[in-house]
């Protein structure tokens, strides 16, 4: 059984969510991209994510992925639009896909039962997913099933990591920290690079600085940014929030189900890494679980 010291939704986001990262790390998302005209990895990657809104205006994307700058975000939005429709980035996110995880995983494994199985469970879960205030979850539940079982499995996790997603930003809000700040504490808690961080995401130097004097003013980290006793608790309760409002799908299929899911998606999990679709050096923290690492 799942391990009692990790919280459900955290391990079922950990077991199945490199099944959907294969989206942004894939080389064969670059290259769909690519062939839509985009001009580097940013544009290609909001084009990716945002499709499901339509031709959303810089300010819903900042809005709803949270954490951006809004300049990193309006260099990409909304230029990614005049290069293809979203419907064209639709196709193409699944059409990468479905190529990467021939290449990585194989024909054989992926038209198998297990897959089959896999794929029922996650989309049972992703139709239990609670949608209200949950724009970018709503986005992609309403997009059609995919016909094969390794899409459904991609497009279930991809709604219900959507779904956990906009329930983090409700947490973050709730604890009063800004999309720079939310890195700040992030980075410190669970030891990314804060400079690669920050350059990701798009904040300058000065601005990451005056989040964490903003943060040490309020006494949860120190002037250099680590983390005091008290931004170790904010950041707890953030990812406790962050948790228990991602459970509903869980709750919904059962333990003995959301196990076997982990059971059944482990083997192509683990096969990831390797094929170049999932990077361990990722701006999500993401770390395997220890079964498929």
């Amino acid at each position: 059984m799942a391990d009692q010291q990790e919280h459900r939704a955290r391990r079922m986001w950990r077991a199945v969510e490199p099944v959907h990262a294969v989206t942004y790390f894939a080389p064969e998302s670059k290259e769909a991209c690519d062939a839509l005209g985009t001009k580097g990895y940013w544009m290609s990657y909001f084009g990716l994510r945002a499709a499901p809104l339509g031709a959303a205006p810089p300010e819903l994307v900042t809005a709803l992925f949270y954490n951006f700058h809004p300049a990193h975000v309006a260099r990409a939005v909304p230029a990614v639009w005049a290069v293809a429709s979203p419907e064209r980035y639709l196709a193409a996110r699944l059409d990468a896909v479905d190529a990467a995880l021939h290449r990585v995983v194989g024909t054989q494994v992926l038209g198998g039962p297990e897959v089959a199985e896999a794929a029922a469970i996650a989309r049972d879960a992703a139709l239990a997913a609670p949608t209200a205030g949950r724009a970018l979850a709503a986005a992609n539940a309403a997009l059609p099933w995919p016909d094969r079982p390794h899409l459904v499995l991609w497009h279930a996790q991809t709604v219900l990591r959507e779904h956990r997603g906009d329930g983090h930003v409700a947490a973050l809000l709730t604890a009063g920290l800004d999309p720079v700040e939310a890195l700040v504490v992030f980075a410190a808690d669970v030891g990314l690079d804060a400079a690669a961080l920050r350059a990701r995401r798009g904040w300058s130097e000065q601005e990451w600085d005056e989040a964490v004097a903003r943060l040490a003013a309020r006494g949860l980290t120190d002037e250099a940014g680590a983390l005091t006793a008290a931004g170790r608790a904010l950041r707890a309760e953030v990812e406790a929030h962050t948790d228990a409002l991602a459970d509903v799908p869980w709750a919904a299929v059962g333990d003995d189900a959301a196990e076997r899911l982990v059971a059944l998606t482990t083997p192509v999990v683990a096969m990831l890494p390797a094929g170049g679709v999932f990077n361990a050096d990722n701006p999500m923290g993401l770390r395997l679980l220890p079964e498929a690492g």
